[in-house]
């Protein structure tokens, strides 16, 4: 249970800097006695008890750690919503969890004030809080106020145990909510054995009691808040917050602050490696970097320009059983195959039609492994050593991300939904998603793989590939939004002769739309499915567009010839 294991933590090292922000440090002493004021307080004027779910809206800062806490210590679940969500998608991911009580920051308030008859409708208890609010018991109707100056008010004395007494492994610590790519977020459920579990992974990964962690990512999803904050608990290490992300000051802070762990997802390196460089570019104590979704050319890059950084990759999805780690460092996979790892994670690549979506099966009516070397779908088996959780109230979703009858009658396994490969050496590879990757005349287009060949081309900084429909023709043809360099145009000569020479016809991008910047997650993944829903159509696109003509290479996108291909008379 992790307020238990944050008790021993802060009885071991009382006087150890816990959390280190701005201008302001709070050891594991202060952070356990502001947690228990904030329990005291939640509990008397917001009639907070075990078993309620209570939602946090609101950015990186100190006093989302002290809530958590304290809501550990009354047996709460908390939901971890997006503090960059609105309207239609707040008002989702608050109910879908069937939380009853609604904590926000000031800074946030007008956001709430919109969504507020509705929640008032549904008698849900709204707390505004923070050094900026108001005294006032009652801001609006609907809608109160938690000062500081009433929480500080409470006593810091620990909380009676009794308290949370319901808890036991199975029960739902969090809910983290899926990023809504494709759709609006879900909310996973993530039980206290699984929270313990995911903690655990710095310990993995090499971190010690004595490396100070670097936290920027949202801490209201998996990476800032299992893998970064949680484990920092677990190993009683000192952690470094910001309230989010700056390229500019990301080695400034470190140098700052004696970082020596950091953590990243997604583009982030990339925007590091993009940075201007800087005669200090190595001047720091940063020994590993931690995270997920790192390419393998910005990783080669990243160690050429910022020196000896140990990269652990690490390969997971927040409601997934199981995962991989690349405790090896091998630059370009996600994980290395070792058999203690698949005595407890029962986990198979298996054929999948991406035309079709579904799995291949044989004769027999069931799932075929692929071979060494092939890509496949990735399924994990249910068990009581990994289980599934789903998302809260949500079965139809869960029931999908399942799989039944895969190698014998009756057996359940976890779609992840992931394409990868495993070489004979055991080293993973992430592929690309089965809704990211697209089919056109016939094959398999990753988009992945075509992303990394066009950032090799000069012009181009980042590129965003995916599939787009074409009226008279099956599947979808490939597009790319690419963001290019500062103050630099773009080379369509180059572009077509380094995709000409370096992949096939049918996974060269057709268009090429030009962005000044390219639209990502709050976790810093790139988002694909409005892109492919606008299509080509330079009437309803104002970004430049750019056609793929075989023997011209790439020419501005005209009416003209959107209508040619809309016609038929233009056979892509």
């Amino acid at each position: 249970m992790q307020d238990l294991r944050y008790t021993v933590t802060s009885k071991k090292h009382p006087n150890k800097p816990f959390i280190v922000f701005e201008k302001s440090s709070y050891t594991y002493r202060d952070v356990d006695k502001q947690s228990n004021k904030f329990a005291r307080a939640l509990s008397q004027h917001a009639s907070v008890k075990e078993g309620d779910t209570v939602a946090l809206f609101m950015g990186n800062e100190p006093m989302y750690v002290f809530i958590w806490l304290a809501l550990a210590k009354l047996g709460c679940t908390a939901a971890l919503l997006n503090y960059n969500i609105r309207s239609k998608s707040l008002l989702h991911c608050f109910t879908c969890c069937g939380a009853n009580v609604l904590l926000a920051a000031s800074e946030l308030r007008g956001e709430v004030d919109e969504v507020l008859p509705t929640l008032r409708e549904q008698s849900v208890s709204v707390f505004v809080l923070g050094q900026g609010v108001e005294e006032a018991e009652c801001v609006m109707e609907g809608m109160k106020t938690l000062s500081s100056s009433r929480i500080q008010q409470a006593s810091d004395q620990p909380l009676d145990p009794q308290l949370r007494s319901k808890v036991t492994l199975k029960s739902p610590a969090l809910y983290i909510y899926t990023s809504g790519t494709t759709g609006l977020p879900k909310a996973a459920v993530i039980t206290q054995e699984r929270l313990s579990m995911a903690s655990s992974l710095q310990a993995i990964s090499g971190v010690a009691s004595d490396d100070v962690i670097y936290i920027y990512l949202p801490l209201y999803h998996t990476a800032g808040f299992m893998m970064g904050l949680t484990g920092a608990i677990e190993r009683g290490i000192t952690i470094v917050l910001r309230r989010k992300f700056s390229a500019s000051n990301f080695w400034d802070d470190c140098r700052k602050y004696n970082v020596t762990v950091i953590q990243y997802i997604g583009e982030i390196m990339r925007y590091l490696c993009n940075a201007p460089k800087k005669d200090n570019d190595r001047h720091h104590k940063v020994r590993l970097a931690l995270g997920n979704g790192l390419r393998a050319d910005t990783w080669s890059e990243f160690l050429q320009r910022f020196g000896d950084i140990r990269v652990c990759e690490c390969y997971g999805a927040t409601e997934g059983n199981g995962g991989f780690i690349n405790y090896i460092g091998k630059v370009g996979a996600i994980g290395k195959e070792h058999f203690l790892h698949k005595a407890s994670f029962s986990y198979a690549l298996i054929q999948y039609d991406t035309e079709r979506e579904e799995p291949v099966k044989d004769s027999r009516g069931f799932c075929i492994k692929v071979p060494k070397g092939e890509t496949g779908l990735l399924v994990s088996k249910i068990s009581a050593r990994a289980p599934f959780s789903g998302y809260a109230n949500n079965q139809q979703q869960t029931d999908r991300k399942k799989l039944t009858d895969v190698f014998v009658k009756g057996d359940l396994y976890f779609n992840s939904g992931d394409l990868l490969r495993i070489d004979h050496q055991g080293f993973v590879y992430f592929m690309d998603r089965i809704g990211d990757t697209f089919r056109w005349k016939g094959e398999n287009v990753a988009t992945t793989e075509v992303t990394e060949h066009l950032i090799m081309v000069e012009c181009i900084e980042e590129a965003n590939v995916y599939g787009v429909k074409v009226p008279g023709h099956e599947g979808r043809i490939g597009m790319a939004a690419v963001k290019l360099k500062a103050d630099v145009e773009f080379d369509s000569k180059a572009t077509f002769q380094h995709v000409k020479t370096s992949l096939p016809s049918y996974a060269r991008p057709r268009f090429i739309r030009i962005q000044n910047s390219l639209a990502v997650t709050g976790t810093f993944k790139q988002m694909k499915a409005k892109l492919a829903e606008e299509g080509f159509n330079p009437s309803v696109i104002q970004d430049r567009l750019y056609y793929l003509e075989d023997s011209k290479g790439y020419i501005p996108m005209t009416q003209e010839i959107y209508d040619s291909i809309s016609d038929g008379k233009i056979r892509l």
